[in-house]
């Protein structure tokens, strides 16, 4: 009962501070809260390392060849920056899509991670990983969150407490059962934390040239273990993954700055603007400008 009074509760809360359609950034820092009240095409984004509980409805996520659903009650969590295309797959105007997202900090997961190795109560991790996974929420977890989100109607107490919480969370997630992905990342030298290493290699250097063997190293690997490590984690190649970043990259510029496909493609790293409107059109299953008009005609509207 407990669980379920708890789950009411952050539906109306988020019902209440997100009461319109689309995004919601709140006073607690990392702290975004999500509305939808139809079911929507599949959306390409980035994804921080996050914590994704929904209080109403279901949405689908799709990482590479992996696909995932969470509803109600139910969270997705991800360790290290992912491309995920995700849809809402569940929700109409009487019952809205509603969820929170909160960034995750690895410098909290690493000390918590100390704290509890000290106590010797660490689980053996599995060998392998992948880096995002779904759960089912515990009510202590959603307890912790309701409690995050009605600090939105004390602004007062946010800057004390809401540290608090949010560290209560992370220690949830880390004890919980998708906890390994977080204890590994904030390990640093298991599998998936190197996995994370080479990661933010490639969301900062995207537009660079990159070789499998540069990446390999950076993770401390060899070339052909950073592969199949690379590949259990994001299910998707190294060079997969860097096209993800290089087009999500390019919509923006596209959109933000007005950018013409074939700027955009150089910008980002394409010698060939076909072979930018190439990959672009196997990734979005339209060329450039289609697409580019379809976001535009979106915004308008």
């Amino acid at each position: 009962m407990t669980n379920l009074t708890n789950l009411t509760e952050l539906k109306q809360l988020i019902a209440r501070h997100a009461p319109d359609e689309g995004f919601f950034d709140t006073a607690v820092p990392a702290l975004t809260l999500i509305r939808s009240q139809a079911v929507s095409d599949p959306v390409h984004t980035l994804y921080d390392p996050s914590f994704c509980l929904v209080a109403s409805g279901r949405k689908r996520a799709r990482i590479g060849s992996r696909e995932m659903v969470y509803e109600t009650g139910g969270c997705l969590v991800v360790g290290i920056d992912l491309p995920i295309i995700g849809a809402v797959i569940e929700a109409s105007a009487d019952e809205p899509y509603l969820c929170l997202k909160l960034s995750l900090d690895r410098g909290t997961m690493a000390d918590l991670l100390l704290q509890d190795s000290r106590s010797g109560d660490a689980p053996p991790p599995p060998e392998r990983p992948g880096a995002a996974g779904i759960l089912a929420a515990t009510p202590e977890l959603i307890d912790a969150a309701a409690r995050l989100v009605r600090l939105l109607d004390a602004p007062q107490d946010i800057a004390v407490l809401a540290p608090l919480v949010v560290r209560e969370i992370h220690y949830r997630l880390m004890t919980g059962p998708q906890g390994t992905i977080l204890r590994q990342i904030a390990s640093g030298e298991s599998h998936l934390g190197q996995i994370g290493r080479a990661v933010a290699y490639l969301c900062d250097n995207y537009a660079a040239p990159t070789r499998i063997e540069d990446l390999a190293r950076i993770a401390g690997m060899s070339p052909s273990s950073f592969h199949e490590h690379f590949r259990t984690a994001t299910a998707m190649s190294p060079l997969q993954f860097r096209t993800r970043l290089r087009m999500h990259e390019a919509r923006r510029l596209m959109v933000a700055e007005g950018l013409s496909a074939a700027e955009a493609g150089f910008r980002v790293g394409y010698d060939s603007p076909s072979q930018f409107s190439r990959d672009h059109a196997r990734i979005y299953s339209r060329p450039p400008r289609r697409d580019l008009l379809r976001m535009q005609a979106e915004q308008a509207y």
